[in-house]
């Protein structure tokens, strides 16, 4: 709904639509890796099974996609919305590069750094999401968790195969 409470908020579905979209694509990009490479890694006990992975990026993209229409819907009415904004750009794009540097490049090393700043950046953006919809920024800590586990996971796999 739009602020009237009479129409239809496009910005909903465009809001699911884009992290569902970098998640795609970066699957499709890293698909080789994901079927050739990572299999054959040493990997921690922890690790989870394959199947889990899908269900669960593509329930924490629809979480992040309603977090960012739930701020983005109040540009205009809060001076903070522009920079929240930003910052959830910003740790979409380093998600994305997540998985090309992973699988794509096969580099978990290079991919361990940059999994760390993009949880720096899920922790700046919950940050300056809560004060303009504390909603959105608890949709996000799933998230902020999934991807502190996958840091774990990461330097795991680094430090066994490396």
């Amino acid at each position: 709904m739009t602020d009237s409470g009479s129409r239809f908020d496009w910005r909903l579905p465009v809001s699911i639509v884009i992290p569902q979209a970098v998640g795609i694509s970066s699957a499709f990009a890293t698909m080789s890796g994901v079927r050739d490479w990572y299999p054959e890694l040493a990997k921690p006990w922890f690790n989870p099974p394959s199947w889990l992975f899908g269900p669960a990026w593509t329930i924490l993209y629809l979480l992040m996609g309603v977090a960012l229409w739930l701020v983005w819907r109040r540009l205009g009415e809060d001076t903070r919305v522009p920079g929240a904004l930003v910052a959830f750009a910003v740790q979409l794009a380093l998600n994305g590069a997540w998985s090309v540097l992973f699988f794509g490049l096969r580099a978990p090393g290079i991919a361990f750094v940059e999994i760390l700043l993009l949880w720096s950046a899920i922790t700046v953006t919950i940050a300056l999401f809560r004060p303009v919809s504390r909603t959105a920024a608890a949709l996000l800590v799933p998230y902020w968790l999934w991807v502190g586990f996958a840091t774990l996971l990461n330097g795991s796999i680094w430090y066994l195969n490396g």
